[in-house]
């Protein structure tokens, strides 16, 4: 038997943003985002009521000019990082890769991007849902878009999926190696891990032989957690802390923008940063683990608002770090975990 090698085709799918922040774009934008089933899990119904009698049309032009405030020169920075990587992961794969870049939501879309590759003739495809950790709202639902759009094609190639990436020493390393250069140049009292939030409801109902009780479960990572998008924000904590040196009383992990009267998982940022001033610790350097690229949430939620809170509180010094958006090391994380991921096609 030969073993010949065809082309691998390279999926990078990362969550999505509004063609532009004009209200008419972004209600557009929150309407895909907060109908998809694995967003918010409630009956069809009534979250088509929800998202279209009530959170689009009011939350639409409050997001719109929040979306002002980010948007560069080029554009959104969740897109044109998207299209940098794209291009650099692709120089440093070389010729025998294809990668493509999607949005879970809106354009470039993921359809799109899987006919690209199958219109030339990949043998595999892996998708890289660009989350570190897996959570159904974000890893499991392009997943599930994929496998729908896939379902209906006559010849379905080799698919292989990277569902989270926590344990990537190169990811660790490459946020850390951002945040080092900061705290070369301060010293902080204090660091925070803030994470994008979820409702508790979603913990437990992927939580395995009910072992997901919220607390003190997630302070080891192993098999019956591992895909616990909780446990996960807390083991990505302590290898970053590792990295930095930091014992754990000179850190915290918390969550952020929760979304509804449900309970979220917590600790919640918000209430985190208030108390930090009133404990003696003036000085924070906030991560944000959760996002690759800079985003609404990192940039204006972590870096303005989070800020201005903190310093209305008594703080002195906040500074956000930012996402991995197109630094060497993260394109070094991709390429090992499409090599780690890809498989031999075996001809006879």
């Amino acid at each position: 038997m030969n073993k010949a090698k065809g082309k691998t085709g390279v999926l990078l799918v990362n969550l999505g943003t509004p063609d532009s922040p004009e209200t008419k774009d972004v209600r557009k934008y929150l309407r895909e985002f907060l109908m998809d089933k694995r967003v918010i899990d409630i009956p069809f119904i009534t979250r088509w009521m929800l998202v279209n009698l009530i959170i689009a049309p009011f939350r639409a032009p409050k997001s719109a000019k929040v979306y002002k405030e980010l948007w560069e020169e080029r554009g959104s920075p969740l897109l044109f990082y998207g299209e940098d990587v794209q291009k650099l992961l692709q120089e440093a794969l070389g010729n025998q890769y294809i990668v493509e870049l999607a949005m879970r939501y809106q354009k470039p879309s993921i359809k799109d991007g899987l006919l690209n590759l199958m219109n030339r003739q990949v043998g595999e495809i892996i998708i890289i849902p660009l989350f570190p950790q897996y959570a159904s709202a974000t890893t499991g639902s392009v997943i599930d878009k994929v496998m729908e759009i896939s379902k209906e094609w006559q010849i379905i190639p080799n698919l292989r999926f990277v569902s989270n990436f926590v344990n990537n020493d190169l990811f660790i390393s490459a946020f850390a190696a951002i945040g080092k250069k900061y705290m070369d140049q301060t010293d902080y009292d204090h660091v925070i891990f803030s994470y994008h939030g979820i409702p508790e409801r979603q913990i437990k109902k992927g939580s395995v032989d009910n072992y997901c009780r919220l607390a003190d479960c997630c302070s080891v990572y192993h098999k019956k957690n591992q895909f616990c998008y909780r446990a996960q924000c807390f083991h990505t904590s302590r290898l970053l802390a590792e990295k930095l040196d930091l014992d754990e009383s000179r850190y915290t992990v918390s969550f952020q923008s929760r979304l509804g009267k449900d309970p979220w998982i917590q600790p919640y940022t918000d209430d985190i940063i208030k108390q930090l001033p009133r404990e003696g610790k003036k000085k924070v350097l906030a991560f944000s683990p959760a996002f690759i690229a800079d985003c609404l949430e990192t940039t204006i939620e972590v870096g303005d608002e989070f800020k201005e809170i903190f310093m209305e509180e008594g703080g002195e010094h906040w500074q956000l770090v930012e996402s991995l958006n197109d630094h060497p090391l993260w394109i070094e994380c991709l390429k090992s975990l499409v090599i780690q991921n890809e498989t031999e096609v075996v001809t006879s």
